[in-house]
C-alpha cells in the first residue's frame, strides 16, 4: 500500500516524504564543485599552524568528532569544538551552497575562507531567532556569495549577514561545537 501511495504521489506531481537525499543523488550543476563527495572525508582535514591532517579515503577524523555517513557529514557530539576544513583553498568570488539540520540547541558554524558564520538550531542557540523561513530539526540551506572580500550569507533566503568580511582567499570549513549537526549537498561554483 505504501508503494502505491509513493507512485500516486509521485505521478500526481505531489511530495511524498522519502528519506534524505544522499550527495550521490544529485547532479551538479555544470561548472560547480562538489566539496563533499557523499562517501568520505575526502578533500578534508584538521590543520594547525604547521600541517595538514588529511582524511582522505576515511569516513571518520582522527578524533570522530566528525563523520561521513548516509550522504552527509555529520558533527558529533565531543568536548570542546574542533574545525574540519578543506585541504583546497578559494580565491575567486563564488557561491557556495549547503543544506543543514540541527539537533535542538546544536552549535556548529561554516568557515569562509577564515572567519565564522554561525551555524545553529536558530531559533533556540541564536544569533538569528526571527527567521521565518527556518524549520528546526529539519533541513535548511545557506547560500553564501563570496565576492571579493565581502560575503553575502542567508538562510532558506533570509538574510545571516548581509556583508561579511572575508579575506582575499582560504578554504571553506566546519566547526564541531555542541550536539549534532548534519550536512549534506555541499558544492562552490565560481561566479565569473
Amino acid at each position: 500500500m505504501l508503494r502505491t501511495l509513493s507512485g500516486l504521489a509521485l505521478a500526481l506531481g505531489v511530495a511524498a516524504a522519502a528519506p534524505a537525499s544522499r550527495a550521490e543523488d544529485k547532479k551538479p550543476e555544470p561548472g560547480t564543485v562538489e566539496l563533499f563527495n557523499g562517501k568520505d572525508l575526502t578533500g578534508w582535514g584538521y590543520k594547525t599552524k604547521d600541517k595538514f591532517e588529511a582524511f582522505d579515503g576515511k569516513t571518520e577524523a582522527s578524533d570522530k568528532r566528525y563523520s561521513a555517513k548516509d550522504g552527509m557529514i555529520v558533527v558529533n557530539p565531543g568536548k570542546g569544538t574542533a574545525q574540519l576544513w578543506t585541504a583546497e583553498k578559494f580565491g575567486k568570488d563564488f557561491e557556495l551552497r549547503l543544506e543543514f539540520r540541527a539537533a535542538k540547541n546544536a552549535d556548529s558554524g561554516l568557515f569562509v575562507r577564515g572567519p565564522q558564520l554561525q551555524v545553529r538550531d536558530y531559533l533556540v542557540a541564536g544569533p538569528y531567532k526571527d527567521l521565518k523561513k527556518y524549520k528546526p530539526q529539519d533541513w535548511n540551506e545557506i547560500v553564501v556569495v563570496v565576492k571579493g572580500e565581502v560575503a553575502h550569507c542567508t538562510c532558506n533566503g533570509e538574510v545571516l549577514n548581509e556583508a561579511m568580511k572575508v579575506p582575499a582567499t582560504g578554504p571553506i570549513g566546519l566547526e564541531a561545537d555542541r550536539d549534532t549537526v548534519e550536512y549534506r549537498n555541499i558544492r562552490l561554483k565560481e561566479i565569473k
